[in-house]
C-alpha cells in the first residue's frame, strides 16, 4: 500500500475520533457550564457574601489543602519506594494504596470513623493524650479528605520517579552522592512535574469528598455538604448557586496551576 493510501486512512481514523471526542468533552463541558451559567454574577455575589456560604467553601479550601500538604510529606516516600523497590508483598500494598479509589464513600467515612472517632484505634489513645478529637472537627474532616485522596499522590508521583532514567541515580552514587542526596537532587526535581500533578489532584479530590466528611463531621459544613443541606431545605436554585462558587474556585485554581506547568515547561 502507497502512503498516499496509508495518509488516507489515518485522516478517517482522525475524523471519527474527533467525534467521538466532541461527543466526550460535551459530556463534560455541558453540565459544567449549565450551572455557572444558571445565576447571575449578582446572584452569585449575593450568595457568597452568606456567611454559612462563604464559611464552607472557605473550610473546604483550608481542609483540602492541608490534606494534600500532609498526603506529600507521607505519599513522596511510600511512592519512590514502590518506584524503586520490588519486594514481597508489594502487590498487596498497591491495591491497599488503590483501595480507597474503589470503595463507597459511606465505606470510606465509616472506616475512618471507626479509626479517629472517639473510641477509635488512634482518635482515642490521640484524644487521651494529646486531647485532640477528631469527631465533628476540622482534624476530622482532614483525616477523611486524606483516606480518600491520597492514592492520586501516590500514583501520580510513583509515575514520575518510575519515568527517571534509574541510571541518572546510579551515577549519582558513583560521584560519591548518598542515597538522600541523590533523591533530593536527582529524582526529585526531574520528578516534580508529576509531584504537582498529584498534589492538585489530592486538593481537587479532597474539596469534592462528600461521604467520608459527612460521616466524621458533619459540622462544621463544608461546602459539598452544605450544597447538600441547601438542596435539601431551599431546593435545587440555591443549592446549585453554592455549587456554582465551588466550581468557580476549583476552576480557577486548576487554571492557575496549568498555567504555571505551562510556563515551566516553556523554560526547560
Amino acid at each position: 500500500m502507497n502512503i498516499l493510501g496509508l495518509s488516507r486512512k489515518t485522516e478517517k481514523t482522525f475524523i471519527v475520533f474527533y467525534f467521538v471526542s466532541i461527543i466526550a468533552l460535551v459530556l463534560v463541558i455541558v453540565p459544567v457550564l449549565n450551572v455557572l451559567l444558571s445565576h447571575t454574577p449578582t446572584e452569585l455575589a449575593f450568595t457568597a457574601q452568606q456567611p454559612d456560604v462563604y464559611n464552607a467553601i472557605i473550610l473546604s479550601v483550608y481542609c483540602a489543602f492541608l490534606s494534600s500538604m500532609i498526603a506529600l510529606a507521607l505519599g513522596v516516600p511510600l511512592a519512590y519506594v514502590l518506584a524503586r523497590k520490588t519486594f514481597s508483598g508489594k502487590s498487596v500494598v498497591e491495591a491497599f494504596v488503590d483501595l480507597p479509589l474503589v470503595i463507597p464513600h459511606t465505606v470510606a467515612g465509616i472506616a475512618v470513623l471507626l479509626v479517629w472517632g472517639r473510641t477509635g484505634i488512634f482518635g482515642a489513645p490521640i484524644g487521651n493524650i494529646f486531647g485532640i478529637t477528631f469527631y465533628g472537627t476540622v482534624a476530622g474532616i482532614v483525616v477523611a479528605m486524606l483516606f480518600v485522596s491520597s492514592p492520586f499522590m501516590i500514583n501520580s508521583v510513583r509515575e514520575g520517579f518510575e519515568s527517571v532514567n534509574p541510571d541518572l541515580e546510579l551515577a549519582g552514587r558513583t560521584l560519591g552522592a548518598s542515597q538522600f542526596e541523590v533523591f533530593r537532587r536527582i529524582s526529585l526535581p526531574l520528578a516534580s512535574r508529576s509531584i504537582m500533578v498529584g498534589i492538585l489532584l489530592t486538593w481537587a479530590r479532597s474539596l469534592s469528598e462528600f461521604g467520608a466528611v459527612y460521616i466524621i463531621a458533619y459540622f462544621p459544613q463544608t461546602a459539598p455538604i452544605l450544597i447538600s443541606d441547601y438542596y435539601l431545605e431551599f431546593g435545587l436554585k440555591q443549592a446549585s448557586a453554592v455549587a456554582a462558587l465551588l466550581l468557580l474556585v476549583t476552576l480557577t485554581v486548576f487554571i492557575i496551576l496549568r498555567l504555571l506547568t505551562l510556563r515551566k515547561k516553556r523554560e526547560e
